[in-house]
């Protein structure tokens, strides 16, 4: 019984560890973009994260590759000069019926 535990809790630290591994994939170089002033979040920060990962016990060879993968965007993305990232303003729908919203007084 103590190996089922033992193997559960070690499933569910590695299922952490790729859900942690896929979020740095999506927001790494969106925040290193940033906007205009600057970064949101430093390469320092990402690489501390990545590193604390491959400190992590037991991680697989897919883990490991994953990681190293994003040590290299990293990398990539500090040798670049990174423009910030386009901001777009989405505006409401038009109404259909222009006059609903106005205040109708009473004669």
């Amino acid at each position: 019984m103590d190996h089922y535990l033992t193997s559960s809790a070690g499933s569910f630290k590695s299922t952490l560890i790729d859900q942690d591994i896929a979020h740095i994939a999506r927001v790494m170089r969106p925040s290193m973009h940033g906007d205009l002033g600057g970064a949101i979040l430093p390469a320092d920060y990402w690489r501390k994260r990545l590193f604390e990962l491959l400190d992590a016990d037991h991680l697989t060879n897919a883990q490991l590759c994953a990681i190293d993968d994003l040590l290299l965007q990293l990398d990539d993305l500090c040798t670049m000069e990174l423009a910030p990232l386009p901001v777009t303003i989405s505006r409401p729908a038009a109404s259909r019926d222009g006059n609903r919203h106005r205040v109708r007084r009473k004669r």
